[in-house]
């Protein structure tokens, strides 16, 4: 038995756009090719699909997925894999969900009697469940602050690194403490605190523009402001838009 590509768009979820992309790049031919030129798929294509959009759904690259599926030799096994990944992105998932839920009760918390969040004594707490090699891994896009990093990171002790970790943290904590109080990103206060951040790693405007943007665009920065304060993101972009514009040129 197999099916048409239509059919498997509908039971996937997938566009037919993709998947005619997927065999365009021999991650997915489909079993045969009709008179008519429409792709049809067997239930070993729907399998290799099932795993393929598993291992997308893990943030892992089409062409590390390409080299996966060709390097696996048994399919039960490799699902086996392929379950034990996402077992731990879920226990990953659950973490994160618990450390948003408390920063927002800590949020609701000091804005309603005017105390300071307890979370700033061990900013430890507001990164559960999030892998900081995701975020580090991202910089690749940002070539010069990559390179500036990776240079800092290799003279750090790891006390220097805590410590900057904290002071990252406290500056996030404030940007997210002006944002509960209704505070525009284009204030003076919001200003000050985008200007410390930026001094951390100084890049040209149209970089620190794009880093404000990537804020909100690439999910894995996103989820950890997120995991601040809702909205933090787009707040971060706004403020970081404002100074780049105004005192970068």
């Amino acid at each position: 038995m197999d099916w048409p590509i239509s059919e498997v768009a509908r039971m996937s979820g997938v566009t037919a756009r993709t998947l005619r992309h997927y065999d365009e790049i021999g991650l997915l031919p489909p079993a045969r090719i009709g008179s008519n030129g429409r792709r049809h798929y067997e239930e070993h294509q729907l399998l290799l699909l099932q795993q393929i959009l598993v291992l997308r759904a893990l943030d892992v690259g089409l062409p590390e997925i390409g080299r996966i599926l060709a390097d696996q030799v048994d399919t039960v096994e490799a699902l086996r894999g392929h379950h034990l990944r996402l077992l731990a992105e879920r226990d990953r998932l659950d973490t994160l969900a618990a450390t948003v839920s408390r920063t927002i009760a800590e949020l609701e918390q000091s804005r309603r009697d005017g105390t300071p969040m307890t979370a700033i004594n061990r900013p430890e707490n507001l990164f559960e469940g999030i892998d900081p090699s995701l975020y580090e891994a991202n910089l690749r896009d940002f070539p010069g602050l990559y390179e500036k990093a990776g240079r800092l990171a290799a003279t750090t002790t790891p006390a220097e690194a805590e410590a900057g970790q904290r002071e990252r943290t406290a500056l996030m904590i404030r940007l997210a403490e002006h944002m509960a109080a209704g505070t525009p990103p284009d204030a003076e206060p919001v200003q000050a605190e985008i200007e410390a951040q930026y001094r951390v790693h100084p890049v040209s405007g149209e970089e620190y523009r794009a880093i404000g943007r990537s804020c909100v665009d690439n999910e894995q920065w996103r989820a950890a402001y997120e995991a601040i304060a809702p909205g933090l993101a787009e707040y971060q972009r706004d403020a970081i838009e404002v100074y780049a514009v105004s005192r970068l040129g």
